[in-house]
């Protein structure tokens, strides 16, 4: 259940105007809210009251972002959340779930999610998190200091955010894409888990969520996963990214 009444004042955000969000929650009156919430500041939404309802969705239309319940009937929202993501969908997922400590928000990340709200919520806060995540689709400025990083096969740009594979594009999670742009922007350099985690804005989470990102990015990048090449663990100090081939 949301916590207070929807605040409608909130100024939209011209980068991110126009982004289709689809709302999954099997509770009508939250779905109702969101819904209208979301409308309020520019988005166009969907919504759907199941894991089901949200694929037939999906199956006609890409959206920006998906926003999702943890508990529903059936398929609940961890298992569609690594489906889609075992499906390639790179769309930022928000998880919204009754349960919020902090093992539980691991939980969902493991599974493929950027991000977890605890219910009751404040509606703002949902908005701030969705064009956080939104604005990572958005490519930064050009800067003659960024080139592309190699890594064996791969190639990164840390402009446009984009993993290629000889010329395919490899899928990135938001949450992928950023880490993998924080490190890229710091080659050869070590950057601690708290540098990282407050980069990604992952303060409220803690380190442990650094780490998660850490292995599911190593899943897209490394021949071998479990012996990593190019994004290597310092003990003690963090994570350090070694471009090359």
């Amino acid at each position: 259940m949301i916590q207070t009444a929807c605040d409608a004042s909130s100024p939209r955000d011209s980068m991110i105007v126009d982004a289709h969000v689809v709302v999954v929650d099997d509770d009508p009156r939250l779905r109702r809210l969101l819904q209208r919430y979301l409308s309020e500041q520019g988005f166009r939404v969907s919504a759907a009251s199941s894991a089901q309802e949200a694929r037939q969705v999906l199956g006609f239309m890409q959206p920006d972002a998906l926003v999702l319940d943890i508990t529903m009937p059936g398929e609940n929202g961890l298992e569609l959340t690594r489906e889609l993501r075992r499906e390639n969908h790179d769309f930022p997922i928000l998880l919204l779930t009754a349960r919020g400590e902090p093992e539980d928000r691991i939980i969902g990340l493991e599974a493929g999610a950027d991000d977890y709200l605890a219910k009751p919520f404040e509606p703002r806060e949902l908005l701030l998190r969705l064009k956080a995540h939104l604005r990572r689709f958005v490519p930064p400025a050009p800067s003659s200091n960024l080139r592309i990083v190699r890594l064996g096969a791969l190639e990164f740009d840390p402009v446009r955010g984009l993993l290629s594979n000889a010329g395919e594009i490899v899928h990135l999670t938001g949450g992928e894409s950023a880490l993998l742009s924080v490190l890229a922007r710091h080659p050869n350099e070590i950057l601690s888990r708290t540098d990282i985690a407050a980069t990604l804005d992952m303060e409220e989470i803690g380190e442990r969520a650094v780490d998660v990102q850490v292995t599911r990015l190593r899943r897209r990048i490394e021949p071998d996963p479990k012996e990593p090449r190019y994004l290597q663990t310092v003990r003690g100090k963090g994570y350090v990214l070694k471009p090359g081939l």
